[in-house]
């Protein structure tokens, strides 16, 4: 059994990853920020109630990504696997450009990626061939910087936690610690809006068996849901 953290887990792709790891047996934390609201999850934990452990985390606030860890630390000593998914996107074109979105898209989606990583790293480094997994997309590369997707504070949100990535690989080297990037897919999810392709299932199927797969010559790669290796 592994003992997995998961953020932003009562919608898309993190609830499909917490429903999943909970029918592998694992011992789940999932987040989000107002879990009395999360009805998919409440039902959930009613299947599994000694499996799945709900916390109320906001990956972008200081306090409550610090309450969560202790809420965590009074059930376990450790984490095998986190999983960094939470985020939020406005549709902003050139046009569009509003700066506070674009900051708070950035403080939830990159500055969060670093508020949990750093918060909960100690009990990661406790864990068993531990593993740091870092959701972000293939509109942050920007090899494949796709025409028309003008998501400006999206896109350059995971396109720094693409660099997040590669740098915490080399600072948690020594841990034990194995860092990916991921690319889900275009999931049908409510952020992945219409004319979506994948579904969530398949997704996180996908992104579980990468998981499971890995060793710690990958850590600082990006991969995709598929198992193939993204370009930067």
């Amino acid at each position: 059994m592994q003992n997995i953290l998961i953020t932003g887990a009562n919608r898309g792709i993190g609830y499909g990853l917490t429903k999943q790891y909970l029918e592998s047996g694992d011992l789940v934390f999932a987040t989000c920020r107002n879990p009395a609201k999360a009805e998919t999850l409440q039902a959930l934990k009613m299947v599994y109630p000694e499996q799945l452990i709900v916390v109320p985390l906001d990956v972008g606030c200081d306090q409550s990504v610090a309450e969560a860890l202790t809420a965590v630390s009074t059930h376990t000593t450790h984490l095998d696997i986190l999983i960094n998914n939470a985020g939020i996107n406005f549709a902003q074109t050139f046009n569009q450009f509003v700066a506070a979105d674009m900051l708070q898209t950035f403080n939830v989606n990159t500055v969060g990626t670093m508020r949990v990583t750093t918060t909960f790293v100690d009990l990661l480094r406790h864990g068993e061939q531990p593993k740091l997994i870092n959701m972000t997309s293939q509109l942050g590369s920007l090899t494949k910087r796709l025409e028309g997707w003008g998501h400006y504070g999206y896109n350059s949100s995971k396109a720094a936690i693409n660099m997040l990535t590669r740098y915490l690989a080399f600072d948690l080297a020594e841990a034990g610690i194995t860092t990916i990037s991921m690319h889900p897919g275009w999931v049908k999810t409510d952020m992945g809006g219409e004319g979506a392709q994948t579904a969530v299932s398949t997704s996180v199927a996908g992104i579980i068996n990468v998981v499971r797969q890995l060793t710690h010559e990958d850590s600082g790669k990006f991969f995709t849901y598929l198992g193939e290796e993204h370009p930067w």
